[in-house]
This record gives structure tokens, sequence and C-alpha cells, in this order.
């Protein structure tokens, strides 16, 4: 069998949202530019399948869809079956999610076959029976890829002898090349952006409630939320008791080029992820180094992914995710040295490029 072919089966992939499925994107078209025949497995998530099958066929690989099932078992034994019949035609096959991880690691191949697994933080960090099902299938896999030492050190208990860690990776476009010739336009008070996921791990509440202090330092702070509205309600009502309503726009789920016209119009790119009780943590971060490409120093949560990528004092800072006036001393800090941060921010970008990141992957895979 060709060598060269591999299959790609992730728990998510674009159109829709999801970090799992750009990193599974990226790798997929970095892998297929670089000699390989790919193939992804994954699912569709709209109604009719319509917006998935407009998307795939601009790819210059084949994707593999399964519908998603009321029934989560359903849905399960749909991607069982899917990949029964695919898997014989590719020599190595990379699992990334949840539910892939379990697949490709339980599943029994009769020729040997290089598998690869790559963990983000959340599907290693389950409770209960779940924990113990991926911490099993982790160990039938010749290689796991973790996108940060916090996450690597999740699984660190299970003494895994082939573990490598290898960071997100960002893909460089228009919209940040010409932003780089923008000049650095200085406002009387600063921006705030937040793009993922509207919910207790990403943070936003965490900004919402260290808005009333900041707002006395700085009278026209703004804050803008992108992303998946859900838990979007919750937390307008919590402004709004705040008295910071006004300071914040919640945008919801936006077009690629809407979400770079928000980040070229603010000044700092905030993430205070919190871990939550179901085991939901913060693997990594790649929407920060997405900022930073544009010139947005960031604040983060220290104690998760994150620390991986913000080099502190340097393309922004790492702040305790609840400490409000912590978390108001590290506005102040790089708002008082905006220039140094934006270009320190954006050098620091550089080594997150998937034309860069890629070369890691290779050097396993070909192995």
């Amino acid at each position: 069998m060709n060598s060269k072919k591999i299959l790609i089966v992730t728990s998510e992939f674009p159109p829709q949202p999801g970090g799992i499925g750009n990193h599974a994107f990226n790798l997929a078209t970095q892998l297929q530019l670089h000699g390989y025949e790919v193939g992804v497995l994954t699912d569709e998530r709209s109604k009719d399948g319509f917006i998935e099958k407009q998307f795939d066929l601009t790819l210059p690989f084949k994707v593999y869809r399964t519908k998603r099932f009321r029934i989560s078992l359903c849905t399960y034994l749909m991607r069982i079956l899917v990949y029964n019949r695919i898997i014989k035609n590719y020599s190595k096959v990379i699992a990334s999610g949840k539910f892939p991880l379990w697949l490709v690691g339980f599943y029994p191949l009769k020729n040997k076959k290089i598998k690869l697994a790559i963990i983000h933080g959340s599907e290693v960090n389950l409770t209960g029976v779940y924990r113990k099902i991926t911490n099993k299938a982790l160990r039938y896999f010749d290689t796991v890829v973790a996108v940060s030492n916090f996450t690597k050190a999740l699984v660190a208990f299970l003494d895994l002898k082939n573990i490598h860690v290898i960071p997100n990776g960002f893909e460089v476009n228009n919209e940040t090349k010409e932003f780089h010739s923008m000049p650095i336009i200085k406002k009387n008070d600063p921006t705030l952006i937040t793009v993922g996921n509207v919910s207790e791990r990403k943070g936003q509440l965490n900004v919402i409630k260290a808005l009333p202090q900041l707002s006395i330092i700085y009278s026209d702070i703004h804050y803008h939320i992108v992303g998946i509205p859900s838990e979007q309600e919750a937390f307008e009502h919590k402004a709004l008791s705040l008295g910071v309503l006004k300071n914040i726009t919640f945008h919801g789920i936006v077009t690629e080029q809407k979400k770079y016209e928000l980040l070229q119009k603010s000044d700092l790119f905030i993430m205070l992820s919190n871990s939550t009780s179901t085991g939901d943590v913060e693997g990594f971060g790649i929407a920060i180094l997405e900022a930073n490409a544009l010139g947005l120093p960031a604040i983060g949560s220290r104690n998760c992914g994150i620390e991986d990528a913000i080099l502190h004092e340097n393309s922004g800072l790492l702040v305790t995710a609840e400490n409000s006036e912590e978390f108001c001393k590290a506005v102040q800090l790089i708002w008082n040295d905006l220039s140094n941060y934006k270009n320190n921010a954006m050098k620091w970008s550089n080594q997150f490029k998937w034309e860069k990141i890629i070369h890691q992957y290779l050097k396993l895979i070909n192995y």
C-alpha cells in the first residue's frame, strides 16, 4: 500500500467552528501540500448537510462525512461502519478528538498501520468512565502528540513512551498580510476582544466582572465578544446587573471577514479561560496566535495550555483567570507600552505558522 496515504479521523471539521476542526483542516491541507494523499473522516452538523457538501467540493482532499443522530450510539456506530469500510485504503491514520481516539485506538488493524493520536486538552481530562476509556485507548497508539506542555502533563501518569509536544499552528491569510502594513493608531481607551464559544471555559464572564473596575480608569472601554452564543443570555444578565452592558457587544457567530474586521478594530485579545468541573480545559488557544499575527497583544490564563501560547511580558501577560485586580493591572501595563507589545506579539506568532509547524509532524509521520 502507498505509504503516502493518510486518514485523519476528527471529531470536528470546517465549515463548522471549533479548534479541533481548525487544527485538522490545516494539518490535512499541509500534508496534502507535502505530497500525501489525505482523507478526512468526520461528521456533518447542519440539518441537511448542504453547507458541508459545498465546502468539501472546494478541498483538494477527500472528506467522508457521517450523519449525526439524536441517539449518540447510532452516531458512533455509523462512524465505526464508515471507518471499517475506508481504513483499508490508508497506510497511516491520525486521530483527533474524543471518539476518534477511541475508534482508532481500539480498532484491530490486520495490517500494521502507523497510528498517531493528537490530544488537545478536554478529551483527556474527562471524568469517570470516559477518562478511563481514553487513557486505555492512548496506549494503542504508536505516537501521541500533545498540543501544549499543559496537555502533556494531563496524561503524564500514563507514562507514554512516545509522546511529543507540537503546538497548534495558524494559517497566514490575506487579511493578516494587509493588516501588517497598517499604521498603529492608539486610541484614548482600549478595545478588548475575545473570539471563542461564549462559555464558562472561554472565560468571557471573568472579563465582564472586571469591566466595572476598568471602566473607572477607561470610560470608553469596549469589549467585543465573538463566537457561538452558548451562555450569552446569562452573561448579558450579569453585565446588566453590573452596569456594563453598554460597554459590551455580543456578535455571535460571524464570517471570517467580519472576525478580522473586529480584530483589526481591537487593541487587546483576552482569553481568561477556566477549567470547569466537568474537566473541560483550554488546551492551547490558537485564537491568541491569530490575534498576535494581527498585532494584538494577549492577556490569558495561567494553569492551562494558554501558557504555551503567550510569551509572558513579551507577547502579552499571563494572569489568574478570576482575579479582576490582576487582570486590570495587566490591561494597564500593556496599554501603557502598546507599541512594544504589538511588535513583540507579531514576532512571537511567526514560529506558529502552519508552514513551520507541519515539519514537526512530518518528522514523526516519516519516521
